[in-house]
């Protein structure tokens, strides 16, 4: 992944299966605090500002992360659209890759929750941190 976007996300015990993995489900969640951080720091959009939502989720499950793992969610934009941007994820552990992921989100209004473009300044700090490009 070129121009990625690392996070830190805590392991908390309440994240665990019984057998003492982090649940395949909770990794969604650390994509979420990658991707909220990502909209915050790089775009410059408040939380309580974000108008992006997830259309399409997939994980691909590499390795077991426990406890005392540390992950790291390292993410992309890899294709952009006109409402919409293509993000690919790694969560890695001591460098080594746990999981591979990607989303689409798309950008919507607040009041009619159907999709609308991107705004400018928005679409032009997407460009200029990373190299995403349009879909063909």
């Amino acid at each position: 992944m070129s121009n990625e976007f690392t996070h830190e996300v805590p392991v908390r015990f309440r994240d665990l299966d019984p057998l003492d993995h982090v649940n395949h489900a909770v990794y969604a969640s650390y994509l979420e605090a990658a991707r909220t951080a990502y909209i915050e720091e790089v775009l410059g959009v408040p939380e309580e500002e974000i108008a992006f939502v997830v259309a399409t989720l997939e994980i691909a499950y590499e390795r077991p992360i426990t406890y005392d793992d540390e992950p790291v969610v390292a993410l992309a934009v890899a294709e952009l659209g006109d409402s919409s941007c293509t993000m690919e994820y790694e969560i890695r552990v001591d460098g080594a890759v746990a999981a591979t992921a990607e989303t689409t989100i798309v950008h919507v209004d607040h009041e009619t929750d159907q999709p609308t473009p991107i705004p400018p300044a928005i679409r032009r700090r997407l460009r200029e941190y990373g190299d995403a490009e349009a879909p063909a």
